[in-house]
């Protein structure tokens, strides 16, 4: 099963493929050159891919995005073979969630495939609730919204059980097309 893992720069999405990976991660990070590194120093500029054996017939290939839009070429190339997608959502940072609502018009452009909201850094100072960072989102309507989950990426259980929330969602909408 191929599962992508997108969001803006800083989210998790690096560190949610990190926690969980049975292989070494292959990964694009270099250094930031740009407004990113305000928030680190390094950046992935392509990809990260990581695998997780789930079940004894269910590999879990895990491929991460690059968070700046300049690279949205990569979002499109990996976004398109997916069976499922999470937008990691860094709930402290509300000046992202423009970018975050792009990201997620532009991967709704491009496939219909199931998909979830993880909400990263919630117990910073100044995260925003669930509620408000959906409405941020353009999900005013609750029985419209995809699941959304909070998680820490730097905890393997946290990532996993997102995962099981992701997987159970893909298998609902499987079961109802």
């Amino acid at each position: 099963m191929r599962l992508v893992v997108t969001g803006t720069v800083g989210a998790g999405k690096s560190t949610f493929i990190r926690s969980v990976s049975e292989i070494a991660v292959v990964d694009t990070d270099r250094l930031s050159t740009d407004q990113t590194t305000e928030i680190k120093k390094k950046t992935t500029v392509a990809m990260d891919f990581g695998r997780l054996q789930f079940a004894p017939e269910m590999a879990l290939h895990l491929y991460g995005t690059p968070g700046q839009a300049r690279f949205d070429f990569m979002w499109d190339i990996l976004i398109r073979k997916a069976h499922a997608y999470i937008i990691l959502v860094d709930a402290h940072r509300p000046s992202d969630f423009r970018s975050a609502r792009k990201l997620l018009a532009f991967m709704k452009q491009r496939v219909d495939i199931p998909m979830l909201i993880g909400l990263t850094h919630r117990d910073c100072e100044g995260a925003w609730s669930e509620e408000n960072v959906a409405i941020a989102l353009g999900f005013v309507d609750e029985k419209t919204r995809p699941p959304f989950v909070t998680l820490n990426a730097n905890e393997k259980d946290s990532v996993i059980d997102t995962l099981i929330v992701l997987i159970e969602h893909y298998l609902n909408c499987v079961v109802k097309t």
